[in-house]
């Protein structure tokens, strides 16, 4: 392990090497920088809230560490479905447009800005970010900011942030998952799903239950204890094994899900709403998919909630981090995270690789449910020919693009990582 570490750390020290040995020669040919002169760098703009065709890669003023900021050169960042729901503007409160998306990545620190401690520059780490992760350089406050083990790769540490942190809270901390306990948990095959069936498998004689696409079931069976298809009745599937039900249930559905949920508790049971992904059915934002859920919600009565012994309960990492001030509790999560990581306990599922200008393809299979585990935006990965001129900048009047309609049914999907 020591050897494998020294062979890390001289790799990122390359790395950087080779950063700054390609800034130098590209400032020499263009003649030292004036005063006033602002570095640019490659990331993805959503434009508007829309559809695909509101994503390109641009360029953009490189940001700079402010006091208690960390600068770090983005090797890796996460793709999660809540990043759809962004933009398709199908959240609470979003933010002005244009703006650059995502919320965690990985990469190496390149600057420090004042009173940061506890990093150094040349560390390997993984963030979470308040938006603007899609970027060759981001800037994140230090207590977002966590090192990297020595083994674990830049895109399995972009694939840990959310998932881990958002399954383990959900577990151990909100529904106190302990021995012998049941679970149902929606999308199984999808990131934070792998992330709960692994969780818990570090607790004895723990049942999973999980929903998931059937063309899914052989590839994860073996991480869950029952394996149903998403569109089945899976209510009377869970009671047929366990008439009583499950003690937890983890849903990031919605809708109709709501009440099947709770119908499922046992007395003393958790319910966790975790997303809405059942509003995100077409391209865009859709009313009547947003009212459809909104009205097949159970209507949630506490006398009844009292009489029955169940608890309901909601979790938004995102939340948590960025309007509730809670990076030091989070801070503490992921050190515990990391020694089940070290530990060789939990491991980050990685579905595929995209190139930053494969973006739009990226977001479609995450749309189509097609991933098993996480996608990940390779920074330093070139894009296919195909996909190329998909995410261009501008069209030669300056104006963006439109997508033609069938364009990616003609588009080969990037192979799965395994």
């Amino acid at each position: 392990m020591a050897k494998e570490g020294a062979q890390r750390a001289e790799e990122t020290e390359q790395m950087i090497e080779k950063e700054s040995g390609k800034e130098a020669a590209e400032g020499g040919a263009a003649g030292s920088l004036r005063a006033g002169d602002t570095k640019e760098m490659r990331a993805v703009v959503l434009s508007a809230f829309g559809g695909l065709n509101k994503l390109r890669v641009s360029k953009k003023a490189m940001p700079e560490p402010q006091e208690g900021e960390l600068k770090i050169r983005v090797k890796a960042c996460g793709l999660n479905f809540i990043d759809l729901m962004v933009r398709q503007g199908n959240i609470d409160n979003p933010p002005k447009t244009p703006l650059v998306p995502g919320f965690e990545c990985s990469g190496i620190v390149e600057a420090l800005g004042d009173s940061v401690k506890g990093f150094e520059i040349g560390d390997r780490v993984m963030a979470f970010v308040n938006y603007n992760a899609w970027a060759e350089v981001v800037c994140t406050p230090v207590e977002f900011v966590y090192k990297i083990p020595d083994d674990m790769s830049f895109s399995e540490a972009a694939a840990f942030p959310m998932n881990f942190v958002t399954a383990y809270m959900m577990l151990f901390e909100v529904a106190n998952l302990r021995e012998g306990m049941s679970v149902l948990v929606h999308s199984a095959g999808g990131g934070v799903g792998q992330a709960v069936a692994q969780l818990c498998s570090t607790i004895p004689n723990v049942t999973v239950f999980g929903t998931a696409s059937s063309f899914k079931h052989e590839a994860i069976k073996n991480s869950v204890t029952h394996l149903f298809d998403r569109n089945a009745d899976y209510v009377q599937e869970v009671k047929r094994i366990s008439t009583d039900g499950v003690d937890i249930v983890l849903d990031c559905l919605c809708g109709e899900n709501t009440g099947k949920g709770l119908s499922l508790l046992k007395p003393l049971g958790t319910y966790i709403l975790y997303g809405s992904s059942n509003m995100v059915t077409g391209e865009t934002k859709s009313f009547f998919s947003f009212a459809k859920s909104w009205w097949q919600v159970e209507k949630v009565n506490p006398i009844k909630l009292y009489e029955e012994n169940k608890v309901i309960a909601g979790f938004s990492l995102l939340n948590l981090l960025f309007k509730q001030n809670r990076g030091g509790h989070i801070k503490g999560v992921m050190d515990k995270l990391l020694n089940l990581y070290n530990s060789k306990k939990i491991k980050p599922v990685v579905d595929s690789l995209w190139a930053l200008e494969e973006v739009k393809e990226a977001m479609q299979r995450i749309h189509d449910r097609g991933n098993i585990g996480k996608l990940i935006l390779d920074v330093e990965k070139a894009p296919t020919p195909l996909m190329a001129n998909d995410s261009t900048e501008t069209s030669e009047a300056g104006e963006e693009e439109e997508d033609h309609e069938g364009d990616n049914e003609n588009k080969e999907r990037m192979p799965f990582i395994q």
